[in-house]
């Protein structure tokens, strides 16, 4: 059961399905699909969202992953909030907690924790990259050492390589930018381990701040569904581990 006003017609009923192999203790995933074709102009009023200036796509998976972080944040807090804005359009959580929010290609979702339990937490979703555009965009997202044996792969294997790359290292932006406060790119890190279970390991190539240098090492999970990938990077409150 969910506390938002009005459900809009663009978004399915919201889900806390977990689709990925390992559920995590204190976090909450929220999801929805949603269709640009449904929005109503008032669908924003009546939800308690502000509205943007945007086309009808970007204001419906910007509305869906308002409704998911809503839902997240009532569970884990007992509180209904629309997350804000910041001035680099990440979502403003409030102080007690962490969170992160993905859409695309009609699909939304959102994870929300206490920060007494998770100092950062990044969700990413992608479509599956067609092997002909992975093979564009390969040098460009892998690193050197990832590039190593892609030659090899055929075209699934590859599609899967450059998607999961690209989401896996989408979701160690969105849990790590948080901590650091600066920008980082694809070349600053690289997938060390994947595995058919849906473990991942990342791996940073350059310093980020004080605590977070070259050599830390991060988990992620990842899993795949109606030809989306889907990827999570959590980093508890415990700490990272580091080689």
């Amino acid at each position: 059961m969910t506390f938002i006003p009005h459900h809009p017609a663009c978004c399915s009923p919201l889900s806390d399905q977990w689709p990925l192999p390992l559920a995590l203790p204190g976090v909450q995933l929220i999801s929805t699909h949603f269709d640009p074709a449904l929005l109503a102009l008032e669908d924003f009023a009546r939800c308690g969202v502000p509205p943007m200036a945007a086309v009808s796509k970007r204001q419906t998976e910007f509305l869906a992953g308002r409704l998911c972080a809503c839902e997240a944040l009532r569970r884990v807090t007992g509180e209904p909030c629309i997350p804000a804005v910041n001035d680099d359009r990440s979502p403003c959580w409030p102080g007690e907690v962490v969170g992160s929010i993905t859409h695309g290609a009609g699909w939304a979702a959102a994870v929300v924790a206490r920060r007494s339990q998770w100092q950062g937490l990044g969700l990413d979703v992608e479509k599956q990259i067609p092997a002909s555009r992975a093979d564009r965009l390969v040098a460009e997202i892998l690193t050197p050492q990832e590039v190593e044996g892609y030659a090899a792969l055929d075209e699934a294997q590859r599609s899967l390589r450059v998607t999961l790359t690209f989401s896996i290292k989408e979701s160690l932006f969105k849990a790590l930018y948080p901590l650091v406060n600066k920008r980082f790119y694809f070349q600053e890190a690289e997938l060390i381990h994947h595995d058919d279970s849906g473990y991942a390991r990342l791996r940073l190539l350059n310093d980020l701040s004080e605590e977070w240098k070259t050599g830390t090492e991060l988990e992620g999970q990842f899993a795949q569904f109606d030809d989306y990938l889907l990827s999570l990077v959590s980093i508890s409150a415990a700490g990272c581990e580091r080689r």
